[in-house]
């Protein structure tokens, strides 16, 4: 199993909030200067995270030039650019893959998103409606591996059109492609192109009946497909440390936050959003979704909403469901800091050996001790709250913050 870890481009804070839009986002007490963002860069790949991902939005600064900036900080570290399909030509994407692939040594991914909020897509000068969408997707993936195989083609389409296009020279090391989506138009996109296909938490029976059908889906096409889960972690020495980081964070939820977040999810046409929106339904209590996993993070934030919440030895316990994650090809596990992603390490903590790589929960409990543990050198963000769903408001404890998402 592999594990990656977030970059937090937009900033860092001890709250929850937006991760790629202004509107809703928490203060950020932590500004994402290159030099901030090359530490959390260097603390994760000196505890063995394979790569970090960086978001897309309206919220957040071009991942292009960010990652390009923090790869010339790190040695061995990924870079997963998140990049919007239909917002440039796929020929350019893959020509801009080309040269990052150069100045970083080879160590690119790329994970492709469609968008699913119709009023930001409009504010980019996209107006096609969801499945349009996906399908321009399809396309601009099947087009972009086309012109990395450094042939010349021609290729016409609903979408796109080229005439003799393609690199001079094949991309020896041609970036993997992470996609997600949970409507049947992205599913069938990910059966199709991708390679890793990427999924929010939540419960394991949810997640194990997609896993299925997405598998199922590829195996019909030919193809073997990967599949990644991406999650918020708040691990702390004990479960009641952990649950009450929970309720700091949930009680720093105003409603009025609450509801304006609610408010943009609702217009969404993001099948996985209203997948997320619906474990909370904007409530703040019942937020505990199944054994040690918390529906908290969504109430305020889009996208990834759930977190794994307890003990250090609870976070990495290989139980059953591990294991059937295994046999289901549940690769990589994307873990972050709830508020933003994570950042300091903590002050005295001996970095892993140069060839220590996570594989395992129990690997990664460990390797979070050192980068996001309970003394930060400057703040981070987490998110939980308690297993009774009651909204507490702990005192809030100098430099408490939780582990990974």
């Amino acid at each position: 199993m592999t594990f990656h870890w977030f970059l937090p481009t937009s900033g860092d804070s001890d709250q929850v909030g937006a991760a790629t839009v202004t509107a809703g986002a928490a203060r950020h007490d932590r500004a994402a200067t290159v030099a901030y963002l090359a530490e959390v860069g260097r603390a994760a790949e000196a505890n063995g995270f394979a790569a970090v991902l960086t978001p897309v939005g309206a919220g957040c600064p071009d991942p292009w030039i960010v990652c390009a900036a923090v790869a010339q900080h790190t040695e061995r570290l990924g870079m997963l650019v998140a990049v919007r399909a239909g917002f440039a030509l796929p020929t350019l994407i893959a020509q801009q893959a080309e040269a990052f692939q150069a100045v970083s040594g080879g160590r690119l991914s790329l994970n492709i998103v469609t968008g699913g909020d119709p009023a930001e897509q409009r504010a980019y000068g996209d107006f096609l409606g969801h499945d349009e969408r996906y399908a321009r997707t399809g396309e601009f993936i099947e087009v972009l591996r086309r012109a990395w195989a450094g042939r010349p083609f021609d290729h016409a389409g609903p979408h796109y059109r080229v005439d003799g296009g393609g690199l001079a020279t094949p991309l020896d090391d041609p970036p993997p492609v992470y996609f997600g989506g949970a409507s049947p138009a992205a599913e069938a996109v990910a059966a199709r192109h991708a390679d890793t296909y990427l999924m929010w938490g939540e419960p394991p029976a949810a997640i194990a009946a997609r896993v299925t059908r997405i598998q199922a889906l590829a195996a019909e096409r030919g193809r073997t497909l990967r599949t990644g889960l991406r999650l918020h972690v708040i691990a702390r020495p004990t479960s009641a440390d952990a649950w009450a980081e929970a309720d700091r964070l949930l009680a720093g939820m105003s409603p009025e936050r609450i509801a304006a977040a609610q408010a943009r999810f609702r217009r969404m046409d993001s099948v996985g959003q209203a997948r997320m929106a619906a474990l909370n339904a904007g409530r703040t209590d019942g937020l505990t979704v199944a054994p040690n996993l918390w529906a908290g993070v969504g109430l305020v934030r889009e996208g990834a909403g759930t977190a794994l919440v307890g003990s250090y030895a609870e976070v990495a316990a290989p139980d059953r469901r591990v294991r059937n994650a295994r046999r289901r090809r549940i690769h990589p596990l994307r873990l972050a800091a709830p508020g933003g992603g994570g950042a300091g390490r903590r002050r005295g903590a001996a970095p892993c050996p140069r060839d220590a790589r996570p594989t395992s929960r129990g690997d990664v409990a460990r390797a979070l001790t050192q980068v996001t543990p309970r003394r930060w050198v400057g703040r981070a963000p987490q998110v939980l709250r308690s297993p009774t769903g009651r909204r507490a408001t702990p005192a809030r404890s100098p430099g408490g913050s939780p582990a990974a998402r």
